[in-house]
């Protein structure tokens, strides 16, 4: 009898309803599906491969996480020096002062 359950499946749905004074203050939608897991991937469900506290994978998927958090962090931090960092006199952030010498190419071409 199990083989032909794993085999084929078996599906078990229900709701709960809790109500007070025609009130309803909580429902509870249960599924349940027992089958093997061949017979889950072939209907489609394989979310254990992807589920980090179930796979090898998730030590991996966790040390991406912090190295991403850490990224971000980092990018935040300029961010706000930025921000804070005073402004510059116009002149300044075009290349100097009027009247200074020219930026010279790479081949020391003016």
């Amino acid at each position: 009898m199990l083989d032909r359950i794993l085999d084929k499946g078996l599906v078990i749905a229900g709701d709960i309803k809790v109500s007070l004074a025609n009130v309803e203050l909580l429902t509870l939608q249960i599924r349940l599906l027992v089958c093997s897991i061949d017979k889950a991937e072939q209907i489609g469900l394989n979310w254990w491969r992807y589920d980090t506290n179930l796979t090898t994978r998730a030590a991996v998927a966790e040390a991406e996480n912090v190295e991403l958090r850490e990224r971000v962090a980092a990018l935040e931090r300029e961010i706000r020096q930025l921000d804070a960092a005073p402004a510059r006199p116009e002149g300044a952030a075009r290349g100097g002062a009027k009247g200074s010498k020219s930026r010279t190419t790479r081949k020391g071409k003016k």
